[in-house]
């Protein structure tokens, strides 16, 4: 693989996920949503397909569940496909170009409901190409996140394409919540304004000119025999990962944490839609200071340890979930300017959190895989970050496929915020029992004088 020598095209590169990772933002966040009319008030006709429920709860319940952790599960023979094809066109183009079609497709077809009625065919369909899209999205962004080692010619060189990659998180994020109420003020239906936004997919094209595979031939050959050199049996992968108490006591942690931030990300629209609140606004604030906030995040974890840190940004994200659940109700008649500085102050907060969220799901695998890596010899982080990818995927399952759903089909909303505020709590609790390991992860060493 050719290597990439300069910053500008590390940073081009950095963008390529932003449109495909658009596209997932929208259908777990939107489309699945906008099936049925529960918990949304204002604006129904164009949150929703038809303005009416087009597939039966209890049934959806039970598929987007499977979805969301078939997302997760799909990882592990994902991560063994895409390192075995073998391809003269380049078998990380090849696994890219398997994945995006599809994941396009999919996407498409989601928009298009085979009846206008709440029936078991409609939503077994929906269900059934919702699986699809996240299978195909997944082995679109494995393949790409696989080649960045692979692009950078030292670990500098990988850290700012992390850094790069990070902040178009942000920019997809920012995009998805703030602009799309836009739309719908404009009296756009969320169908429309998903194809909108579908050309983003586009930036995906960017590995298939910036890549330049076998171009030495004789060291391609090497890199691969290299990799099986050091490659371990999936067995003792397992065994590796779900045998290290650390890392599976971190996993159950993150989990819980992980079903609040779900829910906040897949229900917030509907949690507003009663507030007359500008969702632009208040969606800016809690995405756009993030990358600043990333940075703050790290400063404090220098100097006291990912545990304590981890259980600052637990308190700050419960204190900004309440604060929006006060907007949501609005006790004391706040005026429209007073509630929106409330809102954006909450908005704030949760952006601490988010950006100490997007730092924590790639530091602490990695750590806790190179101390294994001390400790035995053996290399696993790619099985740590798919068995992480189980547990999330099983978490964003139980957070939108059945909690999200059930306060959607029994009008009740308003208790979003409520339970993603438990989430942190417990979260909290369960931190105090980390080893030494995670708990002062990442904490300078003082420097004796």
């Amino acid at each position: 693989m050719k290597k990439f020598t300069s910053k500008k095209q590390l940073i081009l590169y950095g963008c390529a996920g932003l449109g495909i990772n658009m596209l997932s933002l929208f259908m777990g966040s939107y489309l699945c949503s906008a099936l049925m009319t529960g918990g949304f008030e204002n604006n129904v006709e164009q949150w929703t397909y038809l303005n009416k429920d087009i597939v039966v709860y209890a049934l959806w319940t039970v598929l987007a569940f499977f979805a969301k952790a078939l997302d997760g599960f799909i990882d592990l023979p994902f991560a063994y496909l895409i390192d075995k094809i073998k391809c003269k066109f380049g078998r990380r183009k090849m696994g890219l170009l398997i994945g995006v079609v599809p994941t396009i497709i999919t996407f498409v077809l989601f928009l298009i409901p085979l009846n206008d009625s709440a029936t078991i065919l409609n939503t077994v369909w929906f269900g059934v190409i919702l699986c699809l899209f996240y299978s195909f999205y997944t082995l679109t962004m494995l393949t790409y996140y696989a080649t960045f080692r692979e692009v950078c010619a030292t670990e500098k060189d990988v850290m700012f394409l992390s850094n790069v990659k990070s902040i178009f998180d942000v920019v997809y994020f920012s995009l998805g919540f703030a602009l799309i109420p836009i739309f719908i003020g404009m009296k756009f239906n969320i169908r429309t304004i998903a194809l909108i936004f579908l050309p983003l997919s586009l930036t995906m094209l960017i590995p298939f000119f910036m890549l330049k595979e076998n171009v030495n031939n004789e060291d391609e050959e090497n890199n691969i025999n290299l990799i099986e050199q050091e490659r371990i049996t999936l067995k003792e992968a397992f065994k590796c990962s779900f045998t290290n108490k650390t890392f599976i006591y971190w996993m159950f942690t993150i989990s819980v944490v992980t079903i609040g931030l779900q829910l906040f990300l897949g229900g917030i629209n509907e949690v507003f839609s009663s507030t007359d609140l500008n969702m632009t606004v208040v969606m800016a604030s809690s995405f756009a200071p993030v990358p600043l906030t990333i940075m703050a995040y790290n400063k404090f974890m220098k100097k006291r340890g990912l545990g304590f840190a981890y259980r600052f940004v637990l308190t700050v994200f419960a204190i900004g979930m309440l604060v929006l659940l006060f907007c949501y109700f609005n006790p004391f008649n706040l005026t429209s300017l007073g509630l929106h500085i409330v809102a954006v102050l909450g908005g704030i907060f949760i952006s601490f959190s988010i950006g100490a969220f997007f730092s924590i799901t790639y530091s602490v695998p990695s750590n806790i895989a190179e101390l294994e890596y001390q400790r035995t010899g053996k290399t696993v982080s790619a099985m740590y970050f798919a068995v992480q990818g189980v547990f999330e995927g099983i978490a964003a399952g139980i957070a939108t496929g059945i909690i999200l759903v059930a306060l959607k089909r029994f009008d009740c909303i308003w208790l979003l915020p409520i339970i993603a505020s438990l989430t942190c709590v417990i979260g909290f609790i369960m931190s105090y029992k980390f080893n030494q390991d995670i708990s002062l992860m990442g904490k300078e060493k003082e420097v004796i004088k």
